[in-house]
């Protein structure tokens, strides 16, 4: 049955991520490809347009486990049995659901084969499926934690091991990882962040006839898809034989001893800690020059897998802009061609040295060796060829360059609430009083117990557990009005909002950001997870001006209403409670405020003053705001980031 997917050629306007795909297909021991944007940017339709072009597998019809025919599974009984003949099948592409179970994901007993009397059968997962193909995850950074802990596992060994009823099963599970993500949505965890090979960012084209393209083509392919696909097939089959040709000369590709220096020395140079980017970017180097039909890697091809392998793997500053420093990876570049030129020619001199001195020739003929020696000036003269891969093996609409641009728990997972109502099912647990009855694990017991004489009885009764996510919203409102101190508070909230989201991930926690100075107070930083956001929204932090402390309070209640939290906010409020700007004209600003912060009271927001009041002389205004609040109020003579942080979150676990 042909394909109704968007054909992978007719993608237009994201070739780097259309590389960093053909990549992983032409070596899939690689790991995989993150891909990272905003939404509508393709990430979807590329990804499962992949599949499409890739050069079919040998898999026996009804196998589960995608056994190689080479290498069988010893539990697979379809590929074991006498006259099984392999034939050529597409590649699988496997979707992993964000819901589902661990059951679902590694495999189980199969109930139905044991009621018919077939003893404890394997009942493969979703890692069985994905051998030898594509595993796939939209949103992969909202992936439940215990998933991605058996993702981890699996990737590590490519053996997927099942120990639980009885069963004790291992089979093979090697596949391409392919994640997409909003950074909107938060960030993903480093130890799996650093199992995908590749990561690309990728976003809407700027370029108005590119977009134009991008519509009309979406257009036609959604008035007829099989029309569409069948328009695009010859480019199809170019890009399947252009994959084929390179998986079968990609052993033959050489990556030469310097090369190899350069790809530490790049690795060194960005700070990268993982040694898994200096093995990804030999395998990526090498997957480029095989793409385009070479059998010789060259410096363009280290530099454009640099671009794909480096950025989510470099250690950041705090408020440190994501991806890869141009510029630095240029004169990196140029200094190890100088430095590769400079050996070129000392060992040119050395040989035209040792030629003289064995007397070798006459002096003319000494003359037209040095001659054919390889100079400074030739590879001065052309350096595009140092830098430059040629792209005559690309298929068309496809042109792969190897010189193109590349445009975080140590308090706990407070948030995990094991047992609760609502939230991922985990496991399992024996409860002959259960309330929330797992039915699957209950059957399967039954089954063990008896296999000859089916009975549930109370013994076999099975209790789910869950892991409900109580994520927190912590909004800070801080006074940006004119002070000696009001730049100092804005830097110990940068640093400490990019300290509260480095582990969102776990905790799933979201962070907000209210200022105010001047007539009003605005919305810095919109709730989000994402520390990229908040390094873009805080970047630039204005201060100065009268303080309308009322207007902040009223922003914060309805930025607060707005939430869709379950678990309770946490409001932080950083001022000396001055208020001198009110929110209706003539109004007193300082009782507006106590107002406003009484509506918070009642509606059960737990909040935190800090008294950012200096002097001799206080009003102590904020501990008669946090009294208003019902909140604690501590006084910070010395606000730092770190301190800050601590604070917050032992208010949290109180929370």
């Amino acid at each position: 049955m042909r394909s109704t997917n968007f054909p992978f050629a007719a993608v237009v306007g994201q070739p780097k991520l259309q590389t960093a795909l053909l990549l992983c297909a032409v070596d899939p021991s690689m790991g995989g490809v993150l891909i990272r944007g905003d939404k509508g940017t393709a990430k979807s339709t590329a990804a499962r347009a992949l599949a499409d072009i890739l050069p079919r597998i040998d898999r026996v019809a009804g196998c589960a486990f995608n056994c190689s025919s080479a290498a069988p599974s010893e539990h697979c009984e379809v590929c074991r049995a006498d006259g099984a003949a392999a034939d050529l099948s597409a590649v699988p592409f496997v979707t992993l659901p964000l819901g589902a179970t661990e059951d679902r994901v590694l495999g189980s007993l199969d109930v139905a084969s044991a009621l018919q009397g077939g003893g404890r059968v394997f009942q493969a997962g979703l890692l069985a499926s994905a051998h030898r193909g594509i595993l796939y995850i939209d949103e992969v950074n909202l992936l439940a934690d215990h998933l991605v802990d058996v993702l981890l596992d699996v990737a590590a060994m490519g053996v997927n091991s099942v120990q639980r009823e009885g069963l004790s099963i291992r089979h093979p599970a090697r596949f391409t990882l392919i994640g997409t993500m909003n950074l909107e949505e938060g960030d993903l965890r480093p130890q799996l962040l650093d199992r995908f090979a590749l990561m690309v960012e990728v976003a809407a084209p700027r370029d108005k006839a590119v977009r134009s393209e991008v519509v009309r083509r979406r257009i036609a392919y959604e008035a007829d898809p099989l029309a569409y696909v069948a328009a695009w097939q010859s480019q199809q089959d170019a890009l399947n034989v252009q994959l084929a040709t390179a998986q079968q000369l990609l052993p033959q590709v050489e990556l030469d001893d310097t090369m190899l220096d350069l790809i530490s020395h790049l690795c060194c140079e960005f700070e990268v800690a993982s040694l898994r980017a200096d093995i990804v970017m030999h395998k990526a180097a090498r997957a480029l020059a095989a793409l385009d039909g070479r059998l010789k890697v060259t410096p363009g091809d280290l530099r454009s897998a640099a671009e794909l392998v480096l950025p989510h793997r470099r250690r950041r500053k705090p408020f440190e802009q994501p991806g890869l420093d141009q510029d630095k990876l240029d004169d990196l570049m140029r200094q190890a061609q100088k430095e590769e030129q400079e050996q070129q020619e000392q060992k040119a001199q050395q040989e035209q040295q040792e030629q003289q001195e064995q007397g070798q020739g006459d002096e003319a003929d000494s003359d037209e060796d040095a001659a054919e020696q390889p100079s400074a000036n030739d590879a001065q003269e052309q350096p595009e060829q140092m830098f430059a891969s040629g792209s005559s093996g690309a298929a068309p609409h496809l042109t792969v360059a190897a010189s193109s641009r590349i445009g975080r728990n140590t308090m706990g997972r407070r948030s995990d609430a094991l047992n609760a109502v609502r939230g991922r099912v985990v496991r399992a647990v024996p409860d002959e009083n259960p309330t929330s009855l797992a039915v699957g694990a209950t059957l399967r017991s039954a089954v063990l117990r008896d296999p000859g004489n089916f009975n549930v009885t109370k013994a076999d009764l099975h209790q789910q557990i869950r892991v409900g996510k109580s994520a927190n919203l912590i909004l800070f409102v801080v006074d940006a009005s004119g002070s000696m101190a009001a730049q100092r508070r804005m830097e110990a909230v940068k640093g400490t909002v990019l300290a509260l989201l480095t582990d969102a991930y776990q905790r799933r926690d979201e962070v907000a950001v209210i200022a105010f100075r001047g007539q009003s107070a605005q919305l810095l930083l919109a709730p989000t997870r994402s520390v990229e956001r908040a390094e873009q929204g805080l970047s630039q932090l204005p201060t100065g001006g009268r303080t309308p402390l009322p207007h902040a309070m009223q922003l914060a209640l309805e930025t607060l209403e707005r939430g869709t939290h379950t678990a309770p906010p946490l409001l932080v409020l950083l001022t000396d409670g001055k208020a001198n700007v009110a929110l209706a004209e003539g109004g007193d600003p300082w009782r507006e405020t106590l107002a406003l912060a009484e509506s918070l009271a009642e509606r059960g927001v737990p909040a935190l003053v800090l008294d950012t009041e200096t002097g001799y002389l206080k009003l102590g205004r904020a501990a008669q705001l946090a009294q208003a609040l019902g909140a604690e109020c501590l006084t910070l003579e010395q606000l730092s980031a770190d301190n800050l942080v601590l604070t917050i979150r032992a208010r949290l676990g109180a929370v």
